[in-house]
């Protein structure tokens, strides 16, 4: 099948959190016998900051922001048309033109639902809730129930979470890297919706354990003070992230504040950190035993306190066996190929 999707960057992760989802979900929507071409616009520095030069599981069309009709026109006589949130560049227009291709299926697929569901219910006028019941599927990268039934109560006909996951292609274990050695690193860009909850979880936690060491990694926290036993490495290419899960003690997830308050919405980095043999802390949100067990699979924490509880009590050893059951369960239930295989399904695809 000829699967055309319109997304913020296939190639980039910088200032995209998206990435690492477009790219395992593709590839094993590929390795399946299905053609993708991807569309991303030349926006935000993204071109300039690549991570993925050479990409032989799908047609990457990289258009300026003002070609984009030209561009969606390309995208007609496809058999699938993806539009995904988040392309960060003239997304209303996209949203209403794609409904016009005349694809035998045109599916929104919402990366950041818990966000977006928040702004259409507050603004009774946002040209996306007249377009939502026009769609014939909404797929999500998560949200559970809650997230379903508000997709529903917008008139979608059908709304189904497709979640995170891990591709082992890209996220498995390797040896520790000198530059990432911590007691606890957090990898994350600074988001709104995520600095209060990194103030709490990570900042608080490195002052009351000034005796630990602490990494950060992500874009935007160069303004940012920050405690003297936390060291900053500003951007972290998607290439050396299996290095920075691995070598700590352990690793801290946040989840924004929008995904936590729904629940059932892992990020990214838990399948990353989990595939890398890493010791995952995690703030603590409904849903999470579906992926990872709590206290065999994954250390849960409330708040920064309970985070330097969970540093005081850990050893080398229980970290390390921690890492390995993660990453045993992730690889048996929570691979790109599973979620591949349910794309399938939920769409009706026969591999070409």
């Amino acid at each position: 099948m000829r699967i055309h999707w319109f997304g913020s960057s296939l190639v980039s992760s910088y200032w995209n959190g998206a990435a690492t989802y477009y790219r395992g979900l593709i590839r094993a929507l590929h390795a399946r016998g299905h053609r993708v071409v991807f569309y991303e616009p030349d926006a935000y520095d993204r071109q300039a900051h690549r991570d993925l030069e050479v990409v032989e599981w799908a047609e990457v069309v990289v258009y300026r922001p003002e070609e984009w009709e030209t561009t969606l026109e390309s995208a007609r006589g496809a058999d699938v048309v993806v539009k995904a949130s988040g392309v960060g560049v003239l997304d209303a227009e996209l949203e209403a033109g794609v409904l016009e291709l005349g694809a035998p299926l045109t599916v929104f697929w919402d990366v950041d639902a818990p966000a977006t569901l928040a702004r259409l219910e507050a603004d009774a006028g946002d040209p996306l809730r007249g377009l939502i019941p026009r769609y014939d599927l909404v797929l999500t990268y998560g949200g559970g129930r809650p997230v379903v039934e508000r997709y529903r109560s917008l008139g979608a006909g059908e709304c189904v979470p497709v979640y995170n996951a891990l591709d082992p292609h890209t996220h498995h274990p390797v040896p520790p890297d000198v530059r990432f050695r911590a007691d606890l690193g957090f990898l994350g860009n600074r988001l709104p919706d995520r600095e209060a909850r990194v103030e709490e979880l990570f900042l608080r936690a490195a002052r009351e354990a000034p005796e630990r060491s602490f990494l950060l990694g992500g874009s935007g926290w160069d303004r940012r003070d920050l405690p003297a036993n936390v060291r900053l490495l500003g951007h972290v290419g998607t290439a050396e992230h299996n290095a920075f899960n691995a070598t700590p003690l352990a690793v801290l997830n946040v989840t924004r504040a929008s995904m936590a308050a729904n629940g059932w919405s892992p990020p990214t980095r838990v399948f990353e950190a989990a595939g890398a043999g890493a010791c995952l802390i995690t703030d603590a949100w409904q849903g999470i035993e579906l992926f990872l067990e709590p206290e065999a699979e994954v250390l849960v924490a409330h708040d920064g306190g309970d985070v330097a509880g969970r540093l005081a009590e850990l050893t080398p050893e229980r970290a390390r066996e921690i890492g390995r059951r993660a990453r045993r369960r992730v690889l048996a239930e929570h691979t790109y190929d599973r979620r591949a295989a349910q794309v399938e399904r939920v769409l009706g695809l026969v591999p070409a």
